[in-house]
């Protein structure tokens, strides 16, 4: 009797012991992801939250700031030049957004396949991404220099133009030029990521429906694009929110010209906050425009989600 009840005494000790190595593997995993947390506070958390404060102010970059409530944003409702800047960089993210996936999605379905010479290919497709958005605008404004450049000097020399044409001097060339440079600069990232999902589907299922006598649209359609939604969706919100966030090369390239005809959201709220030095504006614009990008996340993934929910 006494050994069994010494065994039942002992008992308790080992669901104990399996609490503590759970409570030890806890504490070892927010170890892990401690760093991780901390620059997400620090580089986004306590930013997001002092620009709410800010926005609440007349925040100038000199003296002290006031505290106004709902001035600035009740301002933005009436602010002309920032919803002309929002269509704008609506026109401007629509077509970009198309032209990258028109160009990205051939340049995927050609490097998915093992060919000879593929790792050329990729690199080849992928190289202009490396280049910052800055550095690759300084290119394309040497590029598109009516005197020193290539394009334009180049069309002249070929006797596709009678003169030299200056491709940013009117709306529509500047507004292609800068199609051309971004689609240029993002496609080969898009290109990547698309390709991780062709490569994710089953090679089976399009020789199964090639067997079945389906042709190349049909296998796309049936099986590669809804096999690829989240990776479609990725992309998408990737490009879209690049888009709307554009700037540099609209400020390097064009300093939001012909006659502020190319200036952006971004580029409207850097021009409040680091010209004018409404610093209190420009946080309000700034928490508007976050609100769009989630707004215009969610949607994409609402559309983009799997029939099934997921």
């Amino acid at each position: 009797m006494s050994s069994i009840s010494a065994k039942a005494g002992a008992m308790p000790a080992a669901p104990a012991r399996r609490r503590s190595k759970i409570d030890r593997g806890h504490w070892v995993g927010l170890l892990y992801i401690a760093p991780a947390i901390v620059l997400v506070m620090v580089f986004f958390v306590i930013p997001l939250g002092m620009t709410a404060w800010m926005s609440l102010h007349n925040w100038p970059l000199m003296g002290q700031h006031r505290f106004i409530g709902l001035d600035n944003y009740v301002a933005i409702t009436k602010d002309v030049r920032f919803w002309n800047a929002l269509k704008f960089t609506g026109y401007y993210t629509v077509i970009v957004t198309i032209a990258i996936f028109a160009v990205a999605f051939p340049l995927a379905l050609f490097v998915e396949k093992p060919r000879p010479m593929m790792g050329v290919y990729r690199t080849a497709f992928f190289m202009p991404v490396v280049v910052g958005f800055a550095s690759a605008s300084l290119l394309w404004a040497w590029l598109l220099n009516v005197d020193s450049g290539l394009f334009s000097p180049a069309a002249q020399e070929l006797g596709l133009t009678e003169k030299r044409f200056n491709l940013i001097a009117t709306f529509n060339p500047a507004f292609w030029s800068i199609i051309v440079m971004v689609v240029w600069k993002v496609a080969g990232f898009t290109m990547v990521i698309l390709m991780t999902g062709l490569q994710s589907i089953p090679t089976e299922l399009q020789e199964a429906a090639k067997i079945d006598g389906a042709n190349a649209w049909q296998r796309f359609r049936s099986i590669t694009f809804p096999l690829m939604r989240r990776t479609v969706a990725l992309a998408l919100i990737l490009s879209v929110a690049g888009s709307i966030l554009a700037f540099d090369q609209f400020y390097i390239l064009l300093r939001g010209g012909p006659r502020n005809s190319t200036i952006t959201a971004v580029y409207w709220i850097f021009n409040q906050s680091f010209v004018s030095f409404k610093l209190g504006y420009g946080a309000a614009l700034s928490m508007v425009l976050l609100v769009i990008l989630v707004v215009l996340s969610l949607i994409q993934l609402r559309l983009l989600r799997n029939p099934e929910g997921t």
